[in-house]
Order: C-alpha cells, then sequence, then structure tokens
C-alpha cells in the first residue's frame, strides 16, 4: 500500500513540475495567457491519480507559476475547478469524453466565471468588469486545446497498456 501511495506522490510530482515547466509553453488571448498544458496534467491526473491528487497539483502547479512570474491569481480557479470536476466525472464514469466535458466545463466555463471576482478583487474593479467578458472565451480556446492534445496522450498510453498496468497494480495493492 505505500508503495502505491509513494507512486502516486511521486507522479504528482512529476506532472505538477510538467504543469509549471509547460507553462512556459503559452499564448496570450484577450487579457489572459492561455496555457494548455495545464489542461493536459489535468486530464492526466484524472485518469491516473484521481481527483484529490488532481486539485492538489493543479493547486501546487498555480502557486509555482504565481510565485515565479508565470501565471497569474486566474490560474487557480480554472486548473483547480478543471481537475475536481474531470477527476470526478471520470472516476465515477471511466468516460474519456465525459472527462473531457468535465475539463472544459470545470475550467473553460466555471473557472473563466470564478476568475471574474478574483480580477475585481486583485487586479481592480475596471479590470473585473472587463474579465467578466474576457475571460471565459480564453479559458475555453485554452481548455479545449489541451483537452484535445490530452485525449491524445491518454490513448496512446492506453494503447501501450500503460494504464491498465496502473490499475492493475492498483487493485493489487487494494488487496493487500
Amino acid at each position: 500500500m505505500k508503495t502505491l501511495k509513494t507512486q502516486k506522490l511521486v507522479l504528482a510530482g512529476i506532472l505538477s513540475g510538467l504543469a509549471v515547466i509547460g507553462s512556459l509553453i503559452s499564448f496570450p488571448i484577450l487579457g489572459s495567457r492561455a496555457s494548455p498544458i495545464q489542461h493536459i496534467i489535468n486530464m492526466i491526473c484524472a485518469v491516473l491519480l484521481g481527483p484529490s491528487y488532481g486539485v492538489a497539483v493543479a493547486f501546487i502547479a498555480s502557486l509555482l507559476r504565481n510565485l515565479f512570474g508565470l501565471g497569474t491569481i486566474m490560474a487557480f480557479p480554472g486548473s483547480m475547478i478543471g481537475a475536481f470536476l474531470c477527476g470526478i466525472i471520470f472516476s465515477k464514469t471511466k468516460n474519456l469524453f465525459l472527462t473531457s466535458l468535465g475539463e472544459i466545463v470545470g475550467t473553460g466555463i466555471l473557472g473563466g466565471l470564478v476568475a471574474w471576482p478574483l480580477a475585481i478583487l486583485f487586479l481592480g474593479e475596471s479590470v473585473g468588469t472587463l474579465a467578466f467578458y474576457a475571460y471565459v472565451i480564453p479559458f475555453l480556446i485554452s481548455t479545449v486545446t489541451g483537452t484535445i492534445i490530452a485525449v491524445g496522450i491518454i490513448n496512446i498510453l492506453k494503447q501501450n497498456n500503460i494504464i491498465t498496468w496502473l490499475e492493475r497494480s492498483d487493485r493489487s495493492n487494494d488487496r493487500d
């Protein structure tokens, strides 16, 4: 059991680091920095680690991105809500399409809407008013891009039996 927890912690740490490094791959959209790598990481966490680890990875990556000046405060709501929603959906359904929709709705729509009050609080009223209109669309563009790439990566992991191997390892550790 300890081995599986250690493996999950190590994988979560690696994915957090990849999300931070991946934030260097971004493009500006209407006052927001679209970083599709975070959405790829959210989806991989949903499939391999589950919702709790996914939210933790999203929080750590957002915190580190902000500390290193690679992101904004808006990184928190989108990544964490998306990670939670797609993690919950995958854990309940094991359906990759529904999981993708969870990431898109969680990050792109709900995360974009939650960014609005954060923008007012941290960036001021005038920016906050603009943010309500300007964050949902950029968040959606970033999320859809990352989610499409993630589905491709997850399908490659499935074809190479990596996900099956991890699931078997998880089940055998549950019996111990």
